[in-house]
């Protein structure tokens, strides 16, 4: 198992990061990975978790170990598989993600894409009760990746934003509604990812 990977980000895409590690190039599917835009060729370090599959190998990055361990939780609840974790993930506040298991709050977590009523049911019988490191104190590491320069290029951030809401698995539908609460702002691509699923999930 690779815990973690540290190098230079160099490349970015809209469900993946690229690292430069001695030459050699790790893929990395990430929740976000315009987070790391600002550190496009800088060194980071990537938690990572690999998924071995009969069809599949891969590995996902995390900005923290708690967030590798929320992801790695979250996929063994049934009906959760790597796509859907990454989803939930991407919301960006794991603290709230955790309080709607606690809460068994499942109106909030049906919201995410290929979350249905019986899937949150399930990772509320599955993880509630189990996730006490996520909420004895505040997971700054959690956010800690969260872009806060602007872009010069406002509408190409928000494409590439309403890109990685598609890969997320959010329809056209439900990217529409809430495209117009996004337009007219000049934000970076992360501040555009961030702010639409929190619109999503309202």
């Amino acid at each position: 198992m690779i815990e973690f990977i540290r190098g230079v980000v160099d490349h970015i895409s809209i469900d993946s990061i690229v690292i430069d590690r001695n030459g050699i190039g790790f893929q990395i599917f990430t929740p976000n990975p315009f987070s790391y835009q600002k550190h496009i060729k800088k060194e980071v370090t990537v938690y990572t978790y690999q998924y071995v599959r009969e069809d599949l190998l891969a590995l996902y990055g995390f900005s923290s170990r708690e967030e590798k361990t929320l992801f790695s939780k979250l996929l063994n609840v049934t009906g959760i598989g790597p796509k859907g974790a990454l989803a939930i993930l991407a919301y960006g506040d794991a603290k709230q993600v955790v309080e709607a298991i606690e809460n068994e709050d499942e109106a909030f977590l049906v919201k995410f894409p290929g979350v249905g009523k019986k899937t949150a049911r399930q990772i509320i019988l599955d993880l509630k009760g189990k996730l006490v490191e996520f909420v004895s104190e505040p997971s700054s590491n959690m956010l800690a990746n969260q872009v806060q320069t602007n872009q010069k290029h406002s509408n190409h951030s928000l494409m590439e934003a309403i890109d990685a809401l598609k890969v997320l698995g959010y329809s056209e539908k439900e990217i529409a509604k809430i495209k117009p609460s996004l337009e007219g702002e000049s934000l970076s691509t992360d501040q555009y990812v961030k702010k639409a699923l929190k619109l999503l999930l309202k």
